[in-house]
């Protein structure tokens, strides 16, 4: 399918707010939060709706909802930040879990926990915040596909132009929704300019 670079001033906001090696991990957690919200706005414009009659409280009127079953899938751990904000704006979906851990010398991932729903007929949104060489990013869409995910979205608040060029060669199918596309990987494969590692500034550690 595509790549979506939202171009938003609010995300441009919320990116540079990341990005600053000054801000707390509290202010990080409230800018991750939003930053989310926005991406998961932007990423469910086509979702379909069925229309409903309802009634206001002056008369009757025409209602819409979606009635797409939507499975949410995080990368264990930095992905786990995004459920809550995500459930905020699609409280019906169900929640499957991604457990991968990324060898800092190799920069490839390791799976040691997968816990998915059937996803027959579902859309699936993938999420995790940074999506750099595509590897983990690759072995989820596998794993959703494996478990009969057939309409997949990528969720990321920063993305390497690698990775994305990784996942969309290898899953054409997928579309991508990004905060910022940033320039490269260094030689460490992290995110240039990017904003160092995720899950570590978000919880402090």
């Amino acid at each position: 399918m595509a790549l979506h670079n939202i171009d938003h001033p609010l995300a441009r906001t919320l990116i540079s707010q990341l990005r600053d090696k000054d801000t707390t991990s509290e202010a990080f957690r409230a800018a991750s939060y939003r930053i989310t919200q926005l991406l998961v706005i932007e990423a469910t414009r086509t979702l379909p709706t069925t229309r409903y009659r309802l009634l206001t409280p002056l008369e009757e009127t025409e209602g819409h909802r979606i009635d797409l079953p939507i499975t949410l899938v995080p990368i264990i751990r930095a992905g786990i930040s995004m459920v809550e904000p995500t459930l905020g704006i699609l409280p019906h979906a169900t929640v499957g879990y991604i457990g991968l851990e990324r060898d800092e010398e190799t920069a490839i991932a390791r799976s040691y926990y997968q816990k998915l729903p059937n996803q027959k007929g579902q859309k699936t949104f993938i999420i995790d915040p940074m999506l750099a060489t595509g590897g983990s990013t690759l072995q989820t869409i596998d794993l959703c596909k494996e478990n009969d995910a057939t309409d997949i979205t990528v969720i990321s608040v920063i993305s390497a132009p690698e990775g994305v060029s990784s996942v969309l060669d290898k899953h054409p199918d997928v579309n991508i929704f990004t905060a910022a596309l940033d320039r490269e990987l260094n030689v460490q494969k992290f995110i240039l300019p990017g904003l160092g590692d995720f899950g570590d500034r978000l919880y402090n550690t």
